[in-house]
């Protein structure tokens, strides 16, 4: 059966052009990226909160998806309830310590840097306040108990500032044309993104239906379900739920194949569609107030030329390659050099993080460590040998059997 499945039937021809050029790298990179753009851009994502089933005309997945894609919502505002649970220990000091490190890279790191603020929501409940009036102008703030953190794209300009430390963070990027996209790469965006993301998986090993109906933050809309036709993958189901009139997603939420609570469940309790005051964008540093400057080579270009060279040396790993199929694929390859057994770092706190997460595994393959999360699992060999994907750990270890 084609990938949408619904009451209404849909050529081979269609469900092709709906799966065009998406399925190369899609079978292995899109589960384990859903949960980095959730992690990244999540911040205009939103979450499931059913308040009711309104009655709605039927709809085939095949064309609510359309719908998803013709949707043009430029202009919103609202407020965001996000809760990530990965499934990983309590990091503590370790945590912040990663978090100052992604951004620091030197003596002029910020609190303010994006970088270091979007991996809080990583993990725990946060609540967001968003606005966007195109391209050009967008707003996330985070919310705290005692402070609050606010990303703003107005122009040419990118600000960031931390009302706990009283620092900014300020950088520049080039004026969008067509309606293109060209704020600095992970910053939020678009409740869009995370669900096109999902949809870059779905081939013939995946089930795409309408699940009925649901009401959020007072909009009706439908309910999109992806699951993976396939047993042995982490992902259990993705739910997004559709705005009937807009096609812009209001809900995501990710749940494992174990159960429990979701992965990822994010969405909006508020939401209005009209065009923000122009004054929400603007910002001047506060007086006294840190202000760091962050490298223009954030730009579409630079970043392109970065993911460019980040494509040469995943080319460079010996023996790059992918096991399988859909949503159970393994990305497999050689880091050329020796495991992560335990204890090798010398740093107590890193090889105690590392300890909790790994599980020891042997088989035709030798020895090494499987590192779990919830969602993404991933076979280090005492040989350095790489063994990940959005599966079971009994499914790396056949794997990386069936590789000798």
């Amino acid at each position: 059966m084609a990938p949408y499945e619904s009451d209404d039937s849909t050529s081979a021809g269609e469900a092709e052009d709906v799966r065009a050029g998406r399925r190369k790298a899609a079978r292995y990179v899109v589960p384990v990226a859903v949960m980095g753009v959730a992690a990244a851009t999540i911040g205009l994502v939103p979450a499931l909160a059913d308040s009711g089933d309104p009655d709605l005309p039927k709809i085939s997945a095949q064309r609510l998806i359309e719908k998803i894609a013709e949707s043009d919502v430029e202009q919103l505002s609202g407020t965001v309830k996000i809760s990530t649970d990965l499934g990983l220990p309590d990091l503590g000091g370790l945590g912040s310590s990663f978090a100052s490190g992604a951004v620091q890279g030197g003596e002029d790191g910020s609190s303010a840097d994006p970088s270091s603020k979007l991996m809080e929501l990583a993990s725990g409940t946060h609540t967001l306040r968003v606005a966007a009036d195109g391209p050009d102008r967008t707003k996330v703030s985070l919310l705290d108990s005692a402070a609050e953190y606010s990303l703003i794209h107005n122009g040419t300009d990118v600000w960031g500032y931390d009302s706990a430390s009283n620092e900014v963070y300020h950088s520049t990027v080039p004026k969008s044309e067509g309606g293109e996209k060209t704020a600095p790469e992970g910053v939020p965006a678009t409740p869009k993104e995370l669900t096109d993301e999902a949809l870059k998986a779905v081939d013939d090993t995946t089930s795409v239906t309408v699940d009925g109906t649901a009401q959020v933050a007072g909009r009706d809309a439908y309910k999109l379900l992806i699951k993976p036709k396939q047993s042995g993958s982490t992902i259990g189901a993705i739910t997004v739920a559709v705005d009937s009139r807009t096609g812009l997603p209001l809900k995501f939420t990710l749940t494992p194949a174990s159960g429990g609570a979701a992965v990822v469940d994010a969405g909006f309790t508020k939401v209005d569609f009209s065009k923000p005051a122009a004054s929400t964008f603007d910002f001047t540093p506060p007086k006294g107030a840190k202000v760091t400057e962050g490298d223009a080579a954030q730009a579409p270009e630079t970043s392109r030329k970065s993911d460019e060279k980040l494509g040469e040396g995943l080319e460079g790993l010996e023996g790059l390659k992918t096991i399988g199929e859909g949503w159970n694929a393994i990305a497999q390859f050689d880091t050329g050099g020796e495991g992560v057994p335990s204890g090798s770092s010398g740093n107590s706190d890193v090889d105690g993080f590392l300890d909790s997460l790994g599980d020891q595994v042997s088989g035709k393959f030798g020895s090494g460590t499987v590192f779990s999360t919830r969602l993404v699992n991933a076979l280090i060999t005492d040989d350095g040998k790489v063994y990940a994907g959005a599966v079971t750990k009994d499914a790396l270890v056949k794997a990386a059997n069936a590789a000798q």
